[in-house]
Order: structure tokens, then C-alpha cells, then sequence
């Protein structure tokens, strides 16, 4: 079953927003420096459109190689450390006297002071993962002083460091803003333009369905779309992205601005933000069809409710009214990056005539679900929650159930906080109730592991993806498995101890090593399933040394690695 769009826009001619678009008048230039002794060059910029995020910050490139050395871009003090097996992984946080803080994450080590002093809180708390706030007074930094080496921890797709300026009110903010230099001659590109109905009298070329548009090259580097006819309330959106110099990476724009007959329309800058918007982008980009075509389209125009303060000024919240057939209208894009290269677009458009009839589609077997309402269902075994608000808004959804499988709608209508799904499993008492989860089911087939707690005969779930989901068992144990040594080997001349780790069913949970009973700090790397332990912490003695390993996975199954290994320090 598609996707039925409810429409709901209020037919407005005129409403003005004044928005974001921030003057910033008061932000430091010269403050800050560059965080590495190379070159610059992005593999991601501020405010790019990620999964379910706005990127936080730059992206830069560290020529596919970790172990560079990070600096401090400013003096300060360490504020912050957060060791994570996702996310940024390795984070280190630096808060300046001007009140802003500037954040590396995916690093792969600490300078030798910071490293200790980590270390002493991880072996006082026995966790690798750990989250620190020291004082003004402990670890202070000096302008270019060494603090890490770059990385690819935690959820970094490959070597590079992730670098942020945040202000006093813990907002993130375009480093670029703030005097960091990234050379930029090139244009930003145009890859798609589309046209949307909005309400439901609303037609595109004769159609009441979102509409691709041709594209034209101009000779002066701009474009022109195909003539678009259309009728009612109209919104656009562009799939845009920017190159820097010396490399290709298609990275996001700063600013888009649109006129339409001449007068200023809408504006949306990635400048500044705060982290409780970012998951707002949903609502921002046409989600269905980035979950359809992976392709992101940025709606030009603001949403029901949206309340990001990326907009700047808008009429009409950025939507065209177009009501008097045969009457043609002028239509701009222009796309900006920080640099100011511009890429513009046209649209000339002629108003159609209002259609004869409205025919709404059959909504036969679709639930209707209201942004501002909770909705409370139960089907067979299943309750499913969808709370208020966690629609962005009204929607009609299809939610049926079959045995131990309930599908809620598709992953095409995005959630802004978590559903909850519930499941009366007292039919399988008897069995090892501990061992059976709510698992997402992908279109491929894979079932991956949704957090879910027991509480007598019911299991609870929360997800903020929708789509089809079912009651699994795992009984089957993790597995272990030496990488870099064997058992009662001599291993003096090893740096680590590695060990693989993989779950196949729930996936891993925790573990906990020990040395002659000792815990010992082992590094968790997801993206290779290799545990490592460095030597380098001199926790492990000489000569005969026995390790346990015990691993748990998100069911509750555990296994136990033991082996004797010999040392000399």
C-alpha cells in the first residue's frame, strides 16, 4: 500500500516569518586556529544533511590515515571527554575563556597526559566507555598544543577528524564563521529540482503528485527548468551539494534563497543551530523520497510546525500561491556556499486552470493518526503507541499484524521521537522467556535488534523507525576468537592482545576481560569486531599471565575465552 498524503496547509496569501538567518556580529574572528598541521580539505561540512541529523560539524580529511596530531585550535581547558563504541567514539572537549568550546571526535589516542589521566578513570571505574568533566584546573591547554592523534572511532566511515566550534549556549556553529579557512572556488551543484502539490486542489502539469523537473544547462552556468504548468498552492525543493578545492567530495551548501516575481521568498542558512532541531530535518527534506530513490530533497519551503532555526525570512512560509489561470510567474533558486560561488536556477511558471473535480484517493485500510494525539492500538499480541507529537504531522498509516509479525506502515513517514511497540508473549511460557526480543525486519530479509525490556509476560520495544517488526529468539551463544596470539604463547614482542568478538543473532552487549583476575581495559571496535588491550597500560605482568574474556550478547547469552599467554615487559 503507498504512502496517502494528508494535506493541510492553511490557504494563506501572505505570512511573513522572520526567522534565523543569524547577524552573528558579535562572533571572534582570529580566535582560533587550524586543529591540524595539514593542509584543509572536507569531507563533510557544517549543517549537511545527514541520516536523521544536521552534520554538527567540518569533516576534514586526514589523507586515509589515522595517528595525525590534532592541536588545540585555541587555549582552554579539557571539559569534556567521552569514550562511546558508536558516535564519535574518542571525543575531547576544550572550553575557551570566550565561552565557546571547540570538540575532536573519532580520534584514535590522546596526547600522554590526557591518555593518563583517562586511563586512571577507566581502570577506577572498570569500563572502557566512560564520560568525564574535569575541572578548570586539571587539564589545561595552550593555543597548538598537541591534545590527540587523529582516528576512526566510534561511528566514522573512515580516517578523518570531525572538528566543532560550539558557543556559550552549547549551539553548534559554522567553524568556517569563525576564521577557519577552506579553500573553495567551485560552484555548488545541481542535481534535481521537484515541485509539489500542497493542499488538495493544488496540480503539477495536470497532476496532483510531486513532479521531477527537467533541468537545463545556461551558458552562463546557471540552469532553467522545463516551463512548469501549475495550479494552487505549490511548494519547490532542490537536491544540492558543494565541492571544495582538492577534493571531490559532494559536501552540503551554506545558504538557499529564493524570489519569486522579483521579491525575496524564502532563505534557509546553515550557520547555527541548536543539538534539540537536528532530528527536524526529517521534516525539512522530502523523506519518503530519500527512502525510495536515496536522494535528499531540501523542501523550499517551512513545514507545518517546523521549528528550525536554520529559516530566515519567508513569504508565505516559502509556498507559491498560484490561483488566476493563464496568469505566469518568475521563480529563482540562487545556492550559496560559504565562499559565496553561487549556482542559480530558473523557473518560469504558468497557472493552470483549477481542475474540474477533485478525486481523493481511497483510503481503505489506512488509519488515520494525528500529529497531536496519541495513538493507543492493539492487534493480536501486539499494542502499538505512536505518542503525541511523534509525527510531524497528520498522516494516514496502514498497521496490520499476522502471528508474530506486525508492520507499521513503511520507513517512508519519518518519527520525530520513538513509537512503542508491546508484545503479550504469555503464549510461549514455558520456553526461555529471557531469550526472545522485538527485532526490526529489514526489506532484505535481516532482522537486527531493537532494545527491548521484559517485564513479566510482556516485552517492550521503542523505535523511531516505521516498518516491520517481529518477536525473535536467540539462544546462541557470542563467539571468540584469538587474532594476534595463542594459547601459552610467549607474545613479549606484541604491542596489543586482539581478540574477534561476533554476535550473529542479537548482536553483542558487553564484556569484561581480566589478567590474573585483574581487569584489564579492552577497546571495542564494532566496525572490525576485533577487542584489543595495549600493553602500553602496564597492567599485565611477567611470565604466565591468564586471561579471562566473557562476552554477553543483547539476549542475554555469554561466553567465556580463557587462555594462558607469557610475557616479559
Amino acid at each position: 500500500m503507498l504512502h496517502k498524503k494528508l494535506f493541510f496547509f492553511p490557504l494563506i496569501l501572505l505570512v511573513f516569518s522572520f526567522g534565523a538567518s543569524q547577524s552573528h556580529k558579535k562572533i571572534p574572528q582570529g580566535y582560533f586556529e587550524n586543529p591540524l598541521e595539514i593542509d584543509l580539505k572536507l569531507s563533510g561540512t557544517f549543517g549537511e544533511l545527514r541520516s536523521n541529523h544536521f552534520h554538527s560539524g567540518l569533516d576534514i580529511k586526514t589523507n586515509q590515515r589515522t595517528g595525525l596530531k590534532v592541536k588545540a585550535t585555541a587555549a582552554g581547558y579539557v571539559s569534556r571527554i567521552k569514550i562511546e563504541r558508536y558516535g564519535y567514539g574518542k571525543a575531547l572537549y576544550i572550553t575557551h575563556p570566550n565561552g565557546y568550546t571547540s570538540v575532536y571526535a573519532h580520534l584514535s589516542k590522546f596526547s600522554p597526559r590526557i591518555e593518563e589521566y583517562l586511563k586512571k578513570k577507566q581502570y577506577a571505574k572498570e569500563s572502557y566507555e566512560i564520560q568525564l568533566f574535569p575541572t578548570d584546573l586539571e587539564l589545561r591547554i595552550d593555543q597548538g598544543e598537541q591534545v590527540a592523534f587523529s582516528g576512526n572511532s566510534g561511528g566514522s566511515g573512515g580516517p578523518h577528524l570531525h572538528f566543532e566550534i560550539r558557543d556559550s549556549a552549547a549551539r553548534p556553529i559554522n567553524p568556517m564563521m569563525l576564521g577557519i579557512e577552506i579553500p573553495d572556488t567551485k560552484k555548488p551543484l545541481v542535481k534535481q529540482v521537484m515541485a509539489y502539490p500542497l493542499d488538495e486542489s493544488s496540480t503539477i502539469n495536470g497532476k496532483k503528485e510531486p513532479t521531477l523537473l527537467r533541468l537545463i544547462p545556461l551558458k552562463n552556468g546557471g540552469f532553467k527548468t522545463e516551463k512548469l504548468n501549475a495550479y494552487g498552492l505549490i511548494g519547490m525543493g532542490v537536491n544540492t551539494s558543494d565541492r571544495q578545492n582538492g577534493a571531490n567530495n559532494q559536501n552540503g551548501v551554506y545558504q538557499i534563497t529564493t524570489s519569486f516575481n522579483g521579491s525575496p521568498n524564502f532563505e534557509i542558512c546553515f550557520d547555527t543551530y541548536a543539538f534539540n532541531e537536528t532530528r527536524y530535518l526529517n521534516q525539512m527534506i522530502d523523506y519518503a523520497f530519500f527512502k525510495e530513490n536515496k536522494s535528499r530533497i531540501s523542501k523550499l519551503f517551512v513545514p507545518p510546525g517546523s521549528p528550525l532555526s536554520l529559516y530566515g525570512n519567508t513569504i508565505n512560509e516559502g509556498m507559491l500561491s498560484l490561483y488566476e489561470p493563464g496568469s505566469r510567474s518568475n521563480y529563482k533558486i540562487s545556492i550559496k556556499d560559504y565562499k559565496g560561488n553561487t549556482s542559480n536556477i530558473t523557473v518560469d511558471i504558468s497557472n493552470e486552470n483549477a481542475p474540474a473535480e477533485v478525486i481523493l484517493p481511497s483510503n481503505d485500510g489506512l488509519e488515520f493518526v494525528s500529529h497531536s494525539a496519541t495513538l493507543n492500538k492493539k492487534l493480536g499480541n501486539y499494542n502499538v503507541i505512536i505518542p503525541k507529537g511523534a509525527l510531524y504531522e497528520d498522516e494516514l498509516l496502514e498497521i496490520t499484524e499476522h502471528l508474530d509479525t506486525i508492520t507499521i506502515h513503511r520507513d517512508i513517514v519519518p518519527l520525530h521521537k520513538s513509537m512503542i511497540l508491546e508484545y503479550d508473549i504469555s503464549a510461549k511460557t514455558g520456553d526461555d522467556l529471557d531469550k526472545y526480543y522485538i527485532a526490526r525486519i529489514t526489506s532484505w530479509g535481516a532482522a537486527y535488534h531493537v532494545n527491548t525490556k521484559r517485564n513479566g509476560n510482556k516485552l517492550t520495544a521503542y523505535s523511531k523507525y516505521m516498518g516491520k517488526y517481529a518477536i525473535t529468539k536467540d539462544d546462541k551463544k557470542p563467539t571468540i576468537k584469538a587474532v594476534n596470539f595463542k594459547n601459552k604463547q610467549w607474545i613479549s614482542n606484541n604491542k596489543t592482545l586482539r581478540l574477534s568478538i561476533e554476535d550473529k543473532e542479537s548482536g553483542i552487549d558487553g564484556y569484561r576481560a581480566t589478567v590474573n583476575g585483574k581487569f584489564i581495559l579492552m577497546e571495542y571496535d564494532y566496525k572490525t569486531g576485533v577487542l584489543k588491550h595495549d600493553f602500553s597500560d602496564n597492567v599485565v605482568t611477567d611470565n604466565e599471565n591468564q586471561l579471562k574474556l566473557i562476552i554477553t550478547d543483547n539476549a542475554g547469552n555469554s561466553t567465556t575465552f580463557e587462555a594462558t599467554f607469557f610475557r616479559k615487559n
